[in-house]
């Protein structure tokens, strides 16, 4: 049988299952309908389609899926989604609903507040028959029957409640293989029961679940199952079923447009809020909360963009080194968990690097970098103008100040030019320009694991995509990036031929 999905929503998703089996949308559209009229608002094109892909019918009337996934940037428009199903099925199908947050009590609070509001309309008040909200027990009960519970996964969320028809896993990026274990078998009683995931990018390991959804959309047999997800990722799954993660140009404004369907839709502030919060995030945050970009599935050692031709750039005998010859990088990582601190010497064609030092924490890092200053006395000290390392060059300019050195020596690398360091580092490496020591685990295995992201016609290492810290290979670029560059030889005079 044929049915009319909302398949003209713009922007169009870059990951869509329609549940096989569908065979009708009239709840779904009659669901719309109801939510629409006593929330005085309309639901966008995209809305409309998750919506559809959560209540489409089998020839029996059953859901066609019974499991449903939404991924999608922050302040979208899910929680609207979500609420349509739920009002319907406390309303028109007396429905028990178990709804599930991570650990924010307060978010359960306003998560009900919001169906709340939507029954507050003098046709559905009288349909409450109660209403619970103290901590951790926040629920409402229909005259009918229907009940919604409001809870954290991380307390025992399900404690108290069973028969669950309709489970709804809200962020969760958040939820774990052991949340689900304690509250998924909750509808296992029901005759027809359905899970609704909904979430924003993963966040390495503790996203564990949420990926085995994903990687479950894009599988080649899903089974009963649904999934829509607005992405700037293009992902797919290798031939042994890993996810493979195209890199991400963050700078590209088509993908902001395509991975936000609130823009087109003309809600909220638009590009307007979406440049603000690029300049306030920087590319990786805004990557992940605004564009949709997940982090690495956390079991899958996948092998960084140098991988091939890394290894062959050791060397056993380290060159002899001098004060006012070598040039020093540093670099954080992620939330500050390590930093590295690296040397260059020789030019920036033929670059010889050195992991200096790499500790967990940055607290040591300023003092130590104005200890090597003065030993070493470098004509520059570059790092990254961006994320966690930008964010600790307040710190290292007091530290070079308080031992008396000239803090001009330090010299940021903004985005354009941080990307063609790492395109530098990365030609020599494959050029065989580049050598490094042999003994230097850390820098063995970032280069080794580092993947890239786009910036504009170049790249950046990407720490998102690396098993290990990425710090020591951002420290030798930056190092390599303010060596000096070969003189280049005046060509001979060309002979001149008189005929």
């Amino acid at each position: 049988m044929s049915i009319s999905w909302q398949l003209d929503a713009e922007p169009r998703p870059a990951i869509l299952v329609l549940p096989p089996g569908a065979a009708s949308l009239d709840e779904a559209e009659a669901a719309i309908e109801l939510w629409e009229h006593y929330r005085r608002r309309k639901l966008d094109p995209t809305q409309r389609l998750a919506v559809q892909v959560m209540m489409a019918q089998d020839s029996a009337g059953m859901w066609a899926a019974r499991t449903t996934g939404r991924e999608m940037p922050r302040q979208n428009g899910k929680g609207d989604e979500i609420e349509v199903v739920e009002l319907w099925g406390l309303v028109q199908r007396a429905e028990a609903i178990l709804h599930t947050v991570h650990d924010a009590v307060l978010l359960a609070t306003q998560t009900q507040q919001r169906m709340l509001a939507a029954l507050d309309h003098k046709d559905l008040r009288s349909k409450v028959r109660r209403v619970w909200t103290g901590t951790g027990q926040q629920m409402i009960e229909m005259v009918n029957g229907g009940t919604i519970w409001y809870r954290t996964r991380t307390n025992g969320g399900a404690r108290g409640v069973d028969d669950v028809s309709r489970l709804v896993v809200d962020e969760s990026q958040h939820a774990t293989s052991e949340h689900m274990e304690a509250v998924s078998p909750t509808l296992l009683a029901n005759a027809d029961p359905q899970l609704n995931a909904c979430g924003t990018a993963a966040l390495g390991a503790r996203s564990e679940w949420w990926w085995m959804m994903r990687c479950r959309a894009l599988s080649a047999a899903p089974g009963a199952f649904g999934y829509i997800g607005h992405t700037a990722e293009r992902v797919s799954l290798d031939g042994a079923g890993r996810p493979v993660q195209m890199p991400v140009d963050v700078e590209d404004r088509g993908l902001w447009r395509s991975a936000n369907p609130v823009v087109a839709a003309g809600r909220g502030g638009g590009m307007e809020f979406l440049e603000e919060q690029f300049k306030r995030l920087g590319p990786e945050g805004f990557a992940r909360e605004h564009l949709c970009v997940w982090d690495p599935m956390p079991s899958s050692e996948r092998a960084g963009h140098m991988a091939e031709y890394w290894a062959a750039t050791r060397i056993e005998f380290a060159p002899e080194m001098h004060p006012g010859a070598v040039r020093l990088g540093w670099a954080v990582d992620a939330a500050g968990a390590s930093a590295s601190i690296a040397v260059a010497v020789g030019s920036a064609h033929a670059p010889y690097v050195e992991l200096v030092d790499h500790r967990k924490g940055v607290g040591w890092l300023p003092e130590r970098l104005a200890e090597l200053v003065q030993r070493w006395s470098p004509p520059a000290v570059a790092h990254n103008n961006a994320g966690a390392t930008a964010a600790q060059v307040g710190a290292v300019l007091e530290a070079l100040v308080s031992a008396g050195v000239d803090a001009s020596i330090m010299e940021p690398l903004p985005g354009a030019r941080w990307a063609a360091a790492c395109g530098a580092v990365d030609v020599a490496a494959r050029e065989g320009r580049l050598s490094r020591h042999a003994e230097q685990p850390p820098l063995d295995l970032a280069g080794d694991r580092a993947g890239v992201r786009l910036i504009g016609d170049g790249f950046a290492w990407d720490a998102r995509s690396a098993s290990v810290p990425v710090s020591p290979l951002e420290a030798i670029t930056a190092a390599v990036a303010v060596l000096p560059k070969p003189a280049v030889e005046e060509a001979a005079p060309k002979p001149v031929f008189a005929w």
